[in-house]
């Protein structure tokens, strides 16, 4: 006798029993075929790595489970599946976190143990802590090809990292440069735009007075940091300004500095906002940076790395920054030139991970020149060949690329891939006008064999593979830099140069960096290893619209650029998940959820069959947070999922106990009755459905549309049709293996959203039935496991009936207008009713055939099936188009008026509303002709309905 499922559902209990097997036999690895593989087409998804600080919250539970609803959806349609997991190093957020356990810890600074130290402290760090949020990944099912996991600084990706800066630096599109960036005073380090949180502050508008050289008036300039006034290099008005014409080309005493700055015009100033002046300061405003580039301004740092003031600030030198706000509005209010301070609440930047106030702060900074990568990631957009879901998404990626920016690939940490260049600074006897002449000129190389003390040849024939770029600098051209990078790490290499006096740069390259290479270096490139061969370009992304930009397009152009080709080919955005206000999810604000207490609370497969349910292509989603009996955030919208859990395995545990002793060479295709008929076909349009809505990267409509199947079609109907058929002999069979078959082709499609519960209820199921085919019609491979098993095939198209379905639904109207009188009634479930069907001879053949469905479900005592039926005076009536139905002896007839009286105004409400619609000209002249025509059937059909009901009503 097979095992029976438990009574009780018990989700930990079976998330634990799948898993095992999963991983036992090894069902989320794979490799290409040249290495054994089963399959010849890949399916790649790379994941989208969380940072090894991370701990999972729901945006990854959502991220994630999407993920593998596709990667299990693909791999039983016999896809060579890889899903490619990993972790990110994070720079700025692992060694911040690390630098504030070892100040907690032993009151030191990362000065105090040094580079080497601090950099082996986080490698210890990350070995303990490290993959954290992977083992969190597996909690919720994810399958990924845990043999292959990857991080962004192992050997693999550092050289892909390593071999990519070497070929961006040889063609000649990474740099140095001094340029503005977001500077973190606190990590002293450039940080990246996503790393910068936008929060409001109470803060205010100085307004100060800049008098004139000439002493002939003064101009008033309104600012929200009047320290950086000390860094000011103009003044700058609109072009149209009636004060342009007199003013452009005038001198202003710069109050506190004893400099000289002019009046300039340019057309960022807008008229009529603000003063009409804005103080243009090169070096601590983007838009003033511009500005200066324009105008070929000075640029003035007055900060040092930690945000104090510099010996560019004169008297408010060593200040702090914000103490040098007070002191410089204190000296403008002494000297007469402070006007007001108007209190306002004010955006301002601060650092992601150190919670300061960010800087705008000139420094000399690495930069890869990115329009001409650019511009083949726009091509491909166009071409079809990279495509966005929803596609609304398109624009974004577009426009960021469109406008793009030299991008800034180096961050002061020494957490990270350490920028491969060495230099050195050389004196030349003459003037050099450009970098990078190429050839590097003969007086370059005399003077760099003068200072290493060997010929250029002999320097440079140790070094192996290498590229050199020389900078002269901006302020003294007879002063040159000499940067050369080597494309592989090589130790001997390393050490002749800083021989020779080159020093190593000690930045580190932005986390984007290394991250924007991912979907091909965790494949092996640089090598052409099989992997690579086969599994990229990958297939699908799956990522949150905030990184379009940071990420998804820098993959884009990497993968160009490297491989010649597109990293992906699908991108899906998916939505972000809110509180029941609407507000972002966070810890400090204690509205978030940890995935991890609901899957406690409501199990893994409850949670993702919920997520999936609410990602539609349209908005973000809304979940209210409450807080359960062990005071932890939790939210109703899991109910859904966990009570289709239970449904599932309480309906699946009735199904196996009416499939004991079933044989499957029993069964007669000629013995299956309507209702077999209609499952079947009802089946197939769900799987049909699910398959396509899959391969559309949809997920709310596949699940909606299997939640409905299972409940609806097959429990509340097919099931309940079945149960008398288990007492016939000769209809037992037919039932069992149509039910089987249903079933298991249910738990096959089911699986990619609820993993765990599926492949619990398919091993029970094999226990009952290896046989899960129709004899004579369809057979069924049964895989040992759910996860290996095949998606269900075409072989199902001979099932499709929509008569049957259309007749079905009919019958099943005729039920549901029954079981609403015995519940306007209040009549007991179990009490037997007599009923009537008053309908046109062409449906009594039907009503007829399905006499048994209509009394087993409806609880009939008896049924008239006939054209004109007479009414009784207590008889209860439903009104369905041209049909009656009658319930006799149940009701008040002076109620029952009231109640037909009601749906008669209905009906004439609805039927006003046509008649609007088809008596205004424009519509009927417009609107495409089925639409009207639509609309004057409507009209006919309330008609009848009308006429139905007043007959009713002289009747009573």
């Amino acid at each position: 006798m097979a095992k029976e499922l438990s009574k009780v559902y018990n989700p930990r209990e079976i998330e634990q029993f799948a898993e095992k097997l999963w991983l036992d036999a090894g069902s989320f690895h794979t490799e290409p075929p040249s290495k054994g593989g089963k399959n010849s087409k890949a399916y790649t998804i790379v994941i989208p790595p969380p940072n090894v600080t991370g701990m999972l919250h729901m945006g990854h539970a959502l991220n994630n489970t999407l993920q593998d609803v596709i990667i299990r959806f693909k791999r039983m349609q016999g896809y060579n599946t890889l899903w490619m997991p990993g972790t990110d190093h994070a720079g700025i957020a692992t060694q911040s976190v690390v630098e504030k356990k070892l100040h907690s810890e032993q009151g030191k600074t990362r000065h105090d143990v040094g580079r080497e130290g601090l950099v082996q402290m986080i490698w210890d760090w990350k070995q303990q802590y490290g993959d954290t949020i992977l083992e969190q990944l597996k909690g919720i099912g994810a399958s990924c090809d845990w043999q292959r996991t990857r991080f962004t600084l192992d050997d693999m990706c550092a050289r892909a990292v390593r071999r990519t800066f070497y070929k961006l630096f040889s063609d000649r599109l990474i740099y140095k440069g001094k340029r503005l960036v977001n500077w973190d005073p606190h990590l002293q380090t450039a940080v990246a735009d996503d790393e910068v949180v936008h929060k409001t502050v109470q803060g205010n508008f100085y307004y100060m007075k800049y008098p004139l050289s000439d002493g002939s008036e003064e101009v008033m300039i309104a600012t929200t940091r009047p320290e950086t006034m000390l860094g000011d290099t103009a003044v700058a008005v609109n072009p149209k300004d009636e004060r342009a014409e007199e003013l452009v080309g005038k001198m202003i005493d710069l109050p506190l500095t004893g400099r000289k700055i002019p009046i300039i015009a340019d057309d960022y100033v807008k008229r009529g906002e603000g003063t009409g002046f804005l103080k243009v300061t090169p070096a601590h405003d983007p838009n003033d940076y511009e500005i200066g580039l324009r105008h070929d301004l000075e640029r003035i740092n007055i900060l040092t790395p930690e945000g104090y003031i510099n010996e560019n600030g004169g008297d408010f030198q060593g200040l702090e920054r914000f103490e040098a706000r007070k002191r410089v509005v204190e000296k403008l209010e002494e000297q007469g030139l402070l006007v007001k301070i108007e209190p306002r609440e004010q955006e301002v930047g601060h650092s992601d991970r150190s919670g300061v106030i960010i800087e705008p702060y000139l420094s000399d900074q690495w930069f890869v020149k990115v329009a001409p990568l650019a511009e083949p990631a726009i091509e491909v957009l166009k071409e079809g060949r990279l495509k966005f879901h929803p596609k609304r998404y398109e624009s974004a990626y577009i426009d960021w690329l469109e406008g793009i920016r030299d991008w800034c690939i180096s961050r002061q940490l020494w957490w990270g891939h350490r920028i491969p260049i060495w230099s050195v600074e050389l004196e030349v006897d003459r003037p050099v006008e450009h970098a990078n002449e190429d050839p590097i000129p003969d007086e370059i190389k005399t003077a760099l064999s003068n200072k290493t003390g060997v010929s250029w040849l002999e320097f440079t024939e140790d070094l192996g593979e290498f590229s050199v770029q020389m900078f002269p600098d901006e302020e003294e051209p007879t002063k040159v830099r000499i940067d050369i990078c080597i494309s592989e790490q090589d130790s001997t290499a390393e050490s002749l140069l800083e021989k020779h006096g080159f020093q190593r740069d000690p930045d580190v390259l932005d986390t984007w960096f290394s991250s924007a290479l991912w979907p091909f270096s965790t494949l092996g490139w640089p090598e052409e290893t099989e992997e690579l061969k086969f599994y990229y370009p990958t297939d699908l992304l799956i990522t949150s619209r905030d990184i379009i930009t940071l990420w998804v397009s820098r993959m884009v152009m990497m993968g160009l650029y490297n491989m010649k080709d597109v990293p992906f080919s699908d991108v899906f955005i998916h939505g972000k998940i809110l509180d029941g206000n609407g507000e972002t999810m966070s810890k400090s604000k204690g509205n978030g959820i940890d995935p991890l207490a609901i899957i406690d609370h409501y199990g893994a497969d409850a949670m993702r069959f919920s997520l999936a349910n609410m990602t539609t292509e349209n908005q973000d989603m809304r979940m209210p947070v409450k807080q359960d009996d062990q005071g932890r955030n939790i939210s109703s919208k899991f109910d859904i999922g966990r009570n289709f859990c239970n449904k599932l395995w309480n309906a699946s545990r009735f199904a196996m106990m009416n499939l004991e002793n079933m044989s499957h060479d029993q069964f007669d295709p000629d013995k299956m009755d309507i209702t077999d008929r209609w499952i079947l076909s009802r089946l197939e349009d769900t799987v049909c459905y699910v398959t396509d809505m899959l391969g559309e990267y949809k997920f709310s409509e596949p699940a909606g549309a299997i939640y409905r199947f299972f409940w609806n079609d097959l429990c509340d109907w097919y099931l309940e049709w079945g149960k008398p058929r288990m007492k016939d002999e000769s209809q037992k069979p037919i039932f069992q293996n149509v039910l089987a078959f249903v079933l298991d082709n249910t738990l096959r499609i089911m699986h990619p959203f609820m993993p765990f519960i599926t492949e619990g209820i398919f091993q029970t199921l094999s226990e009952y039935t290896n046989g899960r085919g129709l004899k004579g019609l369809t057979d069924i491979d049964t895989e040992n496991l759910l996860i290996e098993a095949n998606w269900p095939d075409s072989d199902l198209k001979q099932f499709r009936n929509p008569d049957v379905e259309q007749q079905i639904s009919e019958v099943q109207t005729i039920i549901k207008s029954i079981r609403e009188v015995r519940s306007q009634y209040n009549i007991a479930p179990k009490q037997k009713i007599k009923a009537g069907i008053s309908a046109p001879e062409s449906y009594h053949k039907l009503y007829e055939s399905c006499r048994g469905l209509i009394m087993n479900l409806a609880g009939l005592e008896s049924l008239e099936v006939a054209e004109n039926i007479q009414r009784e005076g207590t008889t209860a009536t439903n009104v369905i188009g041209e049909i009656e139905v009658f319930v006799h002896g149940v009701i008040d007839p002076e109620a029952e008026k009231n109640r037909l009286e009601k749906q008669k105004q209905d009906l004439l409400k609805a039927a006003k509303a046509v008649e609007g619609r088809l008596s205004n000209e424009n519509y009927v002249k417009n609107a495409p002709p089925a639409i009207v025509q639509d609309s004057r059937n409507k009209l006919a059909e309330l008609s009848e309905q009308i006429e139905a009901v007043e007959k009713l009503i002289a009747e009573l």
